[in-house]
């Protein structure tokens, strides 16, 4: 009897599984470019645009690059809640629409996030391990945010 109730509940679980397969949320990708994005409104040197681009952009800003496992679900569900998180806390590619006060404020919650370790996220790093900061990129990248004249 065990193992028949064994059977039934690998069977459940198998075709649950199968099922959400065919669940398959939006993307977080956009073809227009937008002119108002933190790329354009700054001069930004390549060093730390690449870390940009490597450690933030997936998260906060229109256009995400998705690796192969992102078509399995449930991780494709986590990684859509993690970016639609990331890009309400900040999008990249609406910082020129944001107002002088915003913009500041989130410069500075930047540099506070960089400095704790915050971000980029642990649970990103883990597979990205190209996006993890060092601590010449994050003083790099805590320079270039402090130069910025809004």
């Amino acid at each position: 009897m065990r193992n028949s109730f064994k059977q039934k509940n690998i069977l459940l679980i198998s075709a649950a599984f199968i099922i959400i397969q065919f669940y398959q949320p939006e993307r977080n990708i956009t073809v227009e470019k937008t002119e108002k994005g933190f790329l354009k409104v700054y001069d930004i040197p390549k060093n730390v645009k690449s870390m940009l681009k490597t450690s933030c952009f997936d998260c906060h800003s229109n256009n995400t690059a998705y690796p192969w496992y992102s078509n399995i679900q449930p991780i494709c569900f986590m990684m859509g809640r993690h970016i639609e998180t990331g890009k309400e806390n900040l999008n990249f590619d609406d910082w020129g629409i944001y107002s002088e006060r915003k913009r500041q404020n989130k410069i500075r919650g930047i540099i506070e996030s960089i400095k704790k370790g915050e971000m980029p996220l642990s649970s990103y790093t883990l597979i990205h391990r190209n996006a993890v900061l060092s601590e010449v990129d994050k003083k790099m990248l805590i320079d270039f945010l402090k130069s910025i004249k809004i």
